[in-house]
């Protein structure tokens, strides 16, 4: 047989390797797909809800003391009465009693400065946060001197400390300018 008789031959085998790899690699895809929508389904199911994402290029409302005046107003989807009220805004101040200026603000403004300005209660939690991680520290660190730590040394009793001195002294440890150069050894007390 010629090569060309031979590559014919092969030709046909070859369609069909390339085929089953294809539908393999199609067939993985369609399998992954179907495991992510699966997945993300189930997520969904499990949490009961679905968090909306919010449009950051969008003007938001936000109540700060350094923005006087927000990207929007406070109400977006106004009721008859306020769409009424917001027609009454279009006339003359004068006209409109206290009630109708301050429910005109409160469309706008969620809150005002001085709303803005009162002391939160913040500063208790955090105080209780500290006293709690305090007192579980000190729990903590009794336990350790109670059960992790061994027992305190003898050479730290005041007994042992005044024998070990006396022992230095006769012994004349450093004699010229340490230890017992300071003791009086003819009067048996300290210079």
């Amino acid at each position: 047989m010629t090569s060309q008789k031979m590559s014919a031959v092969k030709k046909p085998h070859a369609h069909l390797k390339m085929l089953r790899l294809t539908a393999g690699r199609v067939g993985s895809l369609v399998a992954r797909r179907a495991t992510v929508a699966l997945t993300t389904n189930s997520a969904r199911m499990a949490s009961h809800e679905v968090a909306q994402a919010v449009d950051m290029s969008q003007p938001m409302y936000v109540d700060r003391l350094d923005t006087p005046l927000p990207d929007k107003p406070y109400t977006d989807v106004l009721t008859a009465a306020d769409k009424s009220l917001k027609q009454k805004e279009k006339g003359p101040w004068s006209q409109l009693s206290q009630e109708e200026k301050l429910a005109l603000y409160r469309l706008a403004f969620h809150q005002t400065y001085p709303e803005m300005k009162r002391p939160s209660a913040e500063w208790k939690t955090v105080l209780g946060g500290m006293f709690i991680f305090l007192g579980f520290t000190g729990l903590l660190v009794w336990w350790q001197a109670s059960y992790v730590y061994p027992p305190r040394p003898r050479t730290f009793d005041e007994e042992w400390q005044a024998k070990q001195l006396q022992r230095m002294l006769d012994m004349k440890v450093n004699p010229i300018e340490g230890f017992s150069a300071k003791w009086d050894y003819e009067k048996g007390q300290w210079k």
